[in-house]
């Protein structure tokens, strides 16, 4: 049986946007890596190389298959895998592009939120994948400024690093 592209036509109305209750009870415990780590359980939704690529993509206004296809060069059978997973976990949802030919993929609130973990890669990238004034692309605010460092701080305002914080292991 031969595959269709996600962005033909597709008769079933799009996904709503999830319940953080839902996201939680899609998978059994022993599904996941390590059931008590939000880490872990994070890399296991989205911790493979193409499925952040389309979150970035889709975060940089990439919305149809061939625009994901053609941003990152993934062959189609994994772009399409991908996407299957992304939208079943919530990250993505569907809806009708405007010429109403073909359906285009949304970020969620769920995907939305993984903004400031794009942002993190991005600028740990820049600092450390990259040759001492090596050309790359730079992310502009809505002032076309340059965004600046994230510095993750603590409730008292001190900057947070791993030195200064500890994981507190489910019971």
């Amino acid at each position: 049986m031969a595959r269709t592209p996600l962005d033909t036509p597709d008769p079933a109305p799009a996904k709503t946007d999830r319940t953080d209750e839902t996201a939680r009870t899609d998978r059994a415990a022993s599904d996941w890596t390590d059931p008590d780590c939000p880490v872990a359980r994070t890399l296991d939704l989205v911790g493979d190389r193409w499925s952040l690529l389309v979150i970035r993509d889709a975060m940089d206004g990439a919305a149809s298959f061939t625009d994901f296809q053609r941003r990152t060069g993934i062959a189609r059978n994994i772009l399409t895998d991908r996407l299957r997973k992304l939208l079943a976990h919530g990250l993505l949802v569907q809806r009708p592009a405007p010429s109403g030919r073909r359906r285009e993929y949304v970020l969620t609130d769920a995907g939305r939120d993984l903004f400031p973990v794009v942002l993190t890669l991005r600028q740990w990238g820049e600092r450390h994948a990259f040759a001492l004034g090596e050309s790359h692309s730079v992310l502009l605010d809505r002032h076309g400024t340059p965004v600046p460092d994230l510095a993750p701080v603590g409730a008292d305002g001190a900057l947070l690093d791993s030195d200064t914080t500890h994981v507190r292991r489910a019971a």
